[in-house]
C-alpha cells in the first residue's frame, strides 16, 4: 500500500514538473484571458454560450491543476509555505464564485485576476515580481525624500504663482498635483511660460525641480530595482544549479575552496603513506 502511494506521488510530481503540463497551464491561462476580453464585445448568443462553457471548463481545469500540485507536494505545510501557492489557491477559489444572479459582476471581476497566474507559473515573471517587492522597502526613503522636495516646491509655487493661476497654484495640495504634471512632462512648458510672463526667471524653479525628480530620484529608483534584480538573478541561478551562496560569495567560489581543501587532504594522505614506506 505504501509502495503504491509512493508510485502515485512520484507520478504526480512528474506531471507537475513536466514542461508539457506547464505549457498546457500557460495556454489555458492565455485562453482564459482571451475569453475575458471577448466578453466585453457584443457577441451572438450562441458564441456567448460557447464562451460560458469554455469558462466553466477552464475553472474545472484550474481546480484539477491546483489539486495535482497539492497532492504532488504531499504536505499541507510545505504547500502553503510557498506564497505563490497561496496566491494561486486564492485565485482558483475566487473563480468558483457563481456567476449567476447578483454575483455576475463579482464573478467576472474575480475571473479577470486569473491572468495573474501567468506570474506564478513562469519563473522569469516570478523573479521580476520578487525583485520589485524586495525593492519597495529600499525605495521608501527615496519616495520620502521626493515627497519632501515636492512639498517644498509646492509651497514655494503656491506662494509665488497663486495670483497668476489659482487653478494650478491655489494651495499646496493643488500645487503638488501641478508639479506632478511637470514631473511627468505633461505640457509642463505651458505652465512655465504662463508664470514667466510675470516672473521671467521662474524657469529656474521648473528646471531645478525637473532635475531633482526626473533625473536624480528616478535614476535612484531604477538603480535600486536593478541592484535587487541582480541579486535575485544570482539567487535564482544558484538555486537552479543546486548551489548555495554563503557570506555573500558566489556558490562557485565555495565549490572551488572545497575542492582545494580535498586536494590538500589527499596530498597530506599521500605524504603520510610515503613516510610509512
Amino acid at each position: 500500500m505504501a509502495s503504491l502511494r509512493t508510485v502515485s506521488l512520484s507520478r504526480l510530481e512528474a506531471i507537475n514538473s513536466s514542461k508539457l503540463f506547464q505549457s498546457l497551464v500557460i495556454t489555458v491561462i492565455i485562453v482564459s484571458a482571451l475569453l475575458i476580453g471577448a466578453r466585453t464585445h457584443e457577441l451572438p448568443e450562441s458564441v456567448v454560450n460557447i464562451i460560458t462553457l469554455l469558462d466553466y471548463s477552464i475553472t474545472v481545469f484550474f481546480v484539477i491543476e491546483i489539486v495535482i500540485r497539492y497532492a504532488a507536494t504531499n504536505s499541507f505545510r510545505r504547500f502553503f509555505a510557498n506564497g505563490w501557492n497561496i496566491f494561486d489557491t486564492i485565485i482558483v477559489i475566487g473563480s468558483l464564485v457563481p456567476s449567476g444572479g447578483s454575483g455576475v459582476l463579482l464573478a467576472r471581476l474575480l475571473r479577470v485576476f486569473r491572468v495573474l497566474r501567468l506570474v506564478s507559473i513562469i519563473p522569469e515573471l516570478r523573479l521580476l515580481i520578487n525583485a520589485l517587492i524586495k525593492a519597495v522597502p529600499r525605495m521608501g526613503y527615496i519616495v520620502l525624500l521626493m515627497f519632501v522636495i515636492f512639498y517644498i516646491y509646492a509651497a514655494v509655487g503656491s506662494i509665488l504663482f497663486e495670483d497668476i493661476n489659482p487653478v494650478l497654484w491655489g494651495d499646496v495640495s493643488i500645487a503638488m498635483l501641478t508639479l506632478f504634471r511637470v514631473a511627468t512632462f505633461e505640457d509642463w512648458t505651458d505652465v512655465m511660460y504662463e508664470t514667466m510672463e510675470l516672473y521671467p526667471l521662474s524657469w529656474i524653479f521648473y528646471l531645478t525641480f525637473i532635475f531633482f525628480t526626473a533625473f536624480v530620484f528616478l535614476n535612484m529608483m531604477v538603480g535600486t530595482v536593478l541592484e535587487v534584480m541582480a541579486q535575485e538573478h544570482e539567487a535564482f541561478r544558484a538555486e537552479s544549479h543546486g548551489e548555495s551562496a554563503e557570506g555573500g560569495e558566489p556558490a562557485s567560489r565555495a565549490q572551488i575552496e572545497a575542492l582545494h581543501a580535498e586536494v590538500a587532504e589527499l596530498k597530506a594522505l599521500m605524504m603520510s603513506l610515503n613516510k610509512h614506506d
